[in-house]
């Protein structure tokens, strides 16, 4: 199963230069990594990300992430993959550029492997 963290870009090629991800600033003052479903990603982006430029969407494996994954509840009650340690990059299946679209929404990639 894929799992997506959205990131901005700068702060995603400093992981891909250092060979870790600790978060982002949200991330680190909540104590771990913000992750989204394929069903919640848009949604996450559209209420969290709102207008930003320079994200990258980074795809990751969930079982991969073992024991420092957890489910819990968020948003009504949903589920979300919550990373409690650092994003190994070896878990990551691909990064893309999410770049606005005209309407100043978000333009996913395909979210398949």
């Amino acid at each position: 199963m894929l799992i997506y963290k959205i990131c901005p870009l700068p702060l995603w090629r400093e992981a891909e230069r250092t060979g870790v991800f600790a978060g982002a600033p949200v991330d680190l003052a909540d104590g771990f990594i913000h992750l989204s479903t394929e069903a919640q990603v848009r949604e996450t982006a559209a209420k969290h990300c709102a207008g930003q430029r320079e994200l990258a969407l980074v795809a990751v494996k969930a079982e991969a992430l073992g024991d420092a994954l957890h489910w819990e509840p968020s948003r009504g009650g949903a589920l979300f993959p919550h990373l409690y340690g650092k994003l190994p990059l070896p878990a990551v299946v691909w990064v893309k550029p999410l770049p606005l679209g005209p309407d100043g929404a978000h333009c996913f990639p395909d979210l398949g492997p």
